[in-house]
Order: C-alpha cells, then structure tokens, then sequence
C-alpha cells in the first residue's frame, strides 16, 4: 500500500516520454528529430493534457531535438503554455537522476510536466508509485510508449519530499494523433 508523503496541497506530476523519433543516418542520438507519426501524436498529447485538466505550471523538458520537439507541438495546443525549463540532466537519465531534478522544483508549482525519455521515465514512473488505480501499474510495467502520458498524485509541502512509493498512479494513456 502506499506511504503517505504528508501533508501539504496535492501535488502531480504528469511524465510525458516524447514521441516517435526518426533514426537519420549520421545524426548523434541527442539530435533526433521527430518522426511523421512522432509529429501526429506530440499534437495529441497536448490536447490530452488540456482535455484532462492536466496542464501544468512548469514543464521541465529534456534538451534531445525529440523531447524539445514534443513540447513544441504539445504546448501549441494550449492557450497560453506555462513556463519550460530545458534540461540536459534530462538526457539519458535514471530515475535517481531525474528525481534530484524533481527535487528542485518550487514548492508554489503544484502540477508538474516532465518530458523525457525511456528507460528512464519508465523506471521513475514505477519507482514513485506506492499504488496505482486500476491496472495504471501493470500498464506501465508492460509498455511504457512514445507519447504516453503517466500521472502520479500525491501531497507535500515540497518537491523535495517527493520519495520512492509515496505517490498514487492515477492514470495512464497514451494519445495518438489522427494520420492524414
């Protein structure tokens, strides 16, 4: 069961793996672009977001072409995107290394946008959770895809307190944008 984090505002953090990417001959991993299907569904996402009232008052975004891409065309589709913070600890992290960047958000955001990359997320995801709704757990531990997006809940006074199994994984889903 899941340990409480304490009190304190309910606090979400929304991890975002980014979309497809293309693999072009020649081009350094960090640099790759988003594939067709990648250009389709970063759109999606960004009205998921919106359509769950999941829009966050910070994002921190890997600086990788793919995840800075998928910012791009998620926060496009919202009135008026919060501010974004690019990265680079956020390349080719581990959930340590992604958590001590957590750790550094401002107590005053409460929802939080995280975009990335797997292993990682994945394993961040699966780390925080305490518990999940649902099958939201068996999901990500089966498939954790491009573009989807994993919500995890829970209450602080702090991002710092943020911890391995004191948050609730409340959702799951994977948006895919319509083909022309």
């Amino acid at each position: 069961m899941i340990e409480r984090a304490g009190a304190g505002p309910l606090r979400r953090l929304v991890v975002l793996r980014h979309a497809k990417s293309a693999w072009p001959l020649d081009v350094a991993d960090h640099e790759r672009p988003l594939a067709p299907r990648g250009r389709r569904d970063a759109p999606a996402a960004g009205r998921a977001l919106a359509g769950a009232d999941l829009l966050p008052d910070l994002a921190l975004c890997s600086t990788a072409v793919r995840a800075r891409r998928t910012w791009d065309l998620a926060a496009a589709e919202w009135g008026t995107p919060p501010p974004v913070r690019h990265d680079r600890r956020l390349y080719a992290a581990g959930p340590s290394g992604l958590l001590a960047v957590v750790h550094e958000v401002p107590a005053e955001v409460e929802t939080l946008l995280l975009i990335g990359h797997n292993p990682g997320l994945e394993e961040l995801v699966l780390a925080l959770a305490g518990d999940g709704l649902a099958d939201t757990l068996e999901q990500v531990r089966t498939k954790f895809p491009t573009s989807a997006i994993a919500v995890l809940s829970w209450r602080g006074t702090a991002w710092r307190s943020l911890a391995p199994g004191t948050a609730l994984l409340t959702s799951v889903t994977v948006p895919r944008g319509a083909k022309q």
